[in-house]
């Protein structure tokens, strides 16, 4: 039976996330751009219209899944209110108790992702540590376990670049992955990951240590302002490599970007367009020293707060282990699996979640 203390601890976890998210103020600011878009002159300039358009899609997302709250709760009370007159089960009052924490629960994780930059796409490479064939064959799996995660979750996912290794797996691969959230579910992936298993290309059957990195950044949307020196880019242009036969660009469309202040390198095959490569990569570009100034900020934070569950960028966050035993096992929250099969086939929520909500933004 649903007590009253469990429904008064449903209103107050509401209110926080109320308070927190700014929900009046998101309300406000999204009628004030309504009646931008009701003027008469608002389509005569098309690219700063889409932006409005783009902005107000994305306060809602919030205020929508606030309000969904809100009706489970007041819908609840009627229930719980029924109840007390003989006018509906408990039944029926837990079933609306279990809709109602399941929704809250659901904003809470998204209160997790409330910072600018996680409601943008992301973009992630992966590339091979050193071991030559064994490690680009872990590469690959790693980029197989995220495309499967990304069909699982509905995200659009475009291949930007892609380098095949000569005897198997990859020698790098940047993706681009499209939806609601894309960076901030993704940006826990950030890191090494290592894999233990028996080679498959060991005739003596011995086990195998391999590693591969994952970097993940967000893509810059026309929000972001960036300048970016056109005389501190210096450029190269290559055939795209493919699998052979008609797969194989003929051309030099491929564009590697190098930008000389930072060190930052691009290769950019996505097009067979040139031109459209070289504005993919200013992108990318773009989106790199964005992140690194989330980076910068977010270090002096931790400085500020006295953080002591600082994230070295570039380590190693997770463990696969298929042999002696099975096990995946992330080395920041410590959380597990012993179904390594399941998580290579795309199944990494619980881990994604459990970063999130030890990491994430409060």
């Amino acid at each position: 039976m649903v007590s009253s203390e469990q429904i008064s601890d449903i209103k107050r976890r509401l209110e926080d996330l109320s308070r927190f998210l700014s929900i009046a103020g998101k309300t406000d600011k999204v009628s004030d751009l309504e009646e931008i878009t009701l003027k008469d002159n608002f389509w005569d300039d098309s690219e700063k219209a889409q932006k409005t358009l783009k902005q107000i899609s994305k306060i809602k997302i919030w205020i929508t899944s606030y309000n969904n709250v809100k009706t489970e709760l007041d819908e609840l009370l009627i229930l719980d209110e029924f109840l007390k007159e003989n006018e509906c089960t408990e039944k029926e009052v837990d079933n609306q108790f279990k809709k109602c924490i399941d929704s809250l629960e659901d904003l809470e994780f998204k209160n997790m992702l409330s910072a600018e930059e996680d409601n943008m796409s992301a973009i992630m490479t992966i590339n091979p540590g050193a071991g030559g064939t064994e490690s680009q064959d872990w590469a690959e799996m790693i980029m197989r376990m995220y495309l499967m995660w990304g069909e699982k979750n509905d995200f659009k996912i475009k291949e930007l670049d892609f380098q095949k290794a000569d005897t198997a797996g990859i020698k790098s691969v940047t993706l681009e992955f499209e939806g609601d959230f894309a960076f901030g579910n993704l940006k826990g992936e950030n890191g090494v990951h290592r894999l233990v298993r028996i080679s498959p290309f060991d005739s003596n059957a011995k086990r195998h240590t391999s590693f591969a990195s994952v970097f993940v950044y967000p893509l810059a949307d026309e929000s972001i302002e960036i300048t970016v020196d056109p005389s501190e880019i210096s450029w190269d242009t290559f055939r795209a490599s493919g699998a052979g036969g008609q797969g194989v660009n003929k051309t030099e469309s491929a564009v590697r970007l190098k930008h000389g202040p930072t060190g930052i390198t691009i290769e950019n095959s996505e097009s067979r367009s040139q031109l459209e490569n070289k504005a993919k990569a200013i992108q990318l570009l773009k989106s790199q020293l964005y992140e690194l100034e989330i980076r910068k900020i977010q270090e002096e934070k931790d400085k500020l707060e006295g953080n002591k569950k600082k994230i070295e960028w570039g380590s190693q966050i997770r463990n696969y282990v298929l042999h002696p035993y099975k096990m995946v096992k992330d080395l920041r929250t410590n959380h597990e699996s012993s179904n390594p099969d399941a998580v290579l086939n795309g199944e990494l929520d619980s881990f994604i979640r459990s970063y999130l909500m030890e990491y994430g933004q409060k």
